[in-house]
Formats: C-alpha cells, structure tokens, sequence
C-alpha cells in the first residue's frame, strides 16, 4: 500500500485555487527558497532529537528504533519543535495512505470543490497522487497541484491525465539569481511552465515581488507574461517576512513590499498580454 508523509490538511481553503478547496500538504523539497514561509516543510525528520526534549507537552519521544515519534493527542500545536529544528523540518508527520487521506476528506466533501496538493513539493510524491486524483476525480471533485516546477511533467504524462491543473510558481528569472535565492536551476522550471501551457494544464503562475530588486523582478514579469499571455491566471505576489528564515531577512527584506511597487508590475504584466495578472 502506497503512503506519503503528510504534513498537514487544511479542511476548508479559498487561496489554494478556485472555490473551497482542501489543502493536502506533502513533506518534502527539492527546493530550498530563502524566503520560504514554512521551511519545517523541506526536509524530512532525521530523528537528531533536538525537539524531543523541548516539548513543553511531552508530545514527543523516541520508539524502540531510535526514532522520534509525535503523539497527537498530547500536542498542544505549540510550534516549539518547528522553531527549535536545526533541519528545517518537523517531527509532526503523518504517513497516510490514499484511504486515509478519503477518510480525511468524507467529513468536508458536500462543502468543497475538490482537493488541492502542496507542500513541500508534492510532486515527489507523483505515484501517490495518481492514486489519489483517480479517487477523489470518482467522487466528482477537481483536483490540483500547487508546484515549484521542480518535477518534469512531460517525463510522466499520467499525471496529467489524472489533474485538473497546475498552480505553478517562476519565483526568479535572471540564472544567477535564481540559482541564489532557490538553490537550484530555472531550466526545469522554464520547461513546466511552457509545456503545461501547452497542454492547457496551467490554472496560474505565482512570481514573487521583492523589495528593492528592480531589475529581477522586472525580469521574472516580463518572462512570464510573454509566455502566457492571457491564458491562465498570474499572481504578482508581494514579498511578506512572515515565516522567513531570521537568517536571510536581512538579504531579502524584513518589511513587506508595498503594494503600489508590485502593482506596477501588475500594470507592467498586463501590457505584455497577461491580462489576467492581480497582485495578492
């Protein structure tokens, strides 16, 4: 039986795609963004057992193989163990199968439009989510992947066959900068967002704003907006320091861009033919 580290379930989500949704976030990321907002979500649990003794609920212990267990029913959400994790990742994991997840979801299923699949990176988990799009799909909901552009789409077509579309991040443009602020290459990422489009798979494409990075930023849009044109939706997102790394918010900005900066990047998008450009 197929399973899958899940880090959370939100039951009911109107910023995860169209309509009400539930959001299933995956644990795990190739990725390693400066500026991502939940990077307890990157790597998976080493059992170091830094948290074990923190837990101020005693939620947390380590099983007869040396490995950190999580007790739910003690957990008090305090976040303790996610602050104090020297790995960027969470001893709050559950592994769940596709029934699991369907039982999860019969409790909000009248009330949503289907299920959306984030993370992490979801996709490296794609075996899985064939599985569970094919069941959720039976059940009359839509199913989407919220995705760093990190897995080849067109390496494995069937998990296309099985989803309703794709959220898609372009976080950078520029290969240096990319390189620096993701910890990773753009090509793979260039490659998704063209041949999802192709495809008529990509719902939307997120790009994040920085403070103060002109030409990055105006590099990103451009990029984007040229390549999608009207064809689906494009976050222009503002930069937040909520949730980043102390250690980079020096480097990235610890203040929120200002909205009338990213909407003329709005503007901007919008003259290239992304009509369909709004700024969150």
């Amino acid at each position: 039986m197929l399973t899958a580290p899940v880090n959370k379930i939100i039951p009911f989500s109107n910023v995860d795609g169209p309509s009400n949704r539930t959001a299933i976030f995956f644990q795990g990321c190739p990725f390693n963004c400066l500026f991502c907002h939940n990077p307890e979500t990157i790597n998976m649990c080493i059992s170091c057992g830094a948290c074990v003794k923190k837990c101020p609920a005693q939620a947390l212990s380590f099983d007869e193989n040396g490995k950190v267990t999580w007790d739910k029913n003690k957990c008090v959400q305090c976040d303790t163990c996610i602050r104090i994790c020297p790995h960027n990742s969470s001893p709050k994991i559950s592994w769940m199968s596709v029934d699991d997840i369907l039982h999860e979801l019969r409790r909000t299923l009248p009330y949503i439009a289907g299920i959306t699949t984030s993370g992490g990176e979801c996709t490296l988990r794609n075996e899985f989510l064939i599985e569970l799009f094919t069941e959720v799909q039976k059940l009359g909901k839509t199913c989407l992947i919220d995705s760093n552009g990190s897995f080849d789409f067109e390496a494995d077509p069937r998990v296309l066959t099985v989803c309703d579309g794709v959220m898609l991040d372009v976080k950078a443009y520029p290969v240096e900068w990319h390189r620096h602020l993701i910890g990773a290459d753009r090509e793979i990422v260039l490659k998704n967002l063209h041949y999802l489009l192709e495809h008529d798979k990509l719902y939307e494409v997120r790009t994040l704003i920085f403070p103060n990075r002109d030409e990055e930023n105006e590099a990103a849009v451009r990029c984007v907006s040229k390549v999608i044109g009207d064809r689906c939706f494009y976050k222009i997102i503002r930069y937040r320091p909520f949730g980043v790394r102390e250690k980079y918010l020096s480097e990235l900005g610890d203040f929120t861009t200002d909205e009338t900066y990213a909407q003329g990047y709005v503007d901007l998008a919008r003259s290239l033919g992304a009509s369909k450009a709004y700024i969150i």
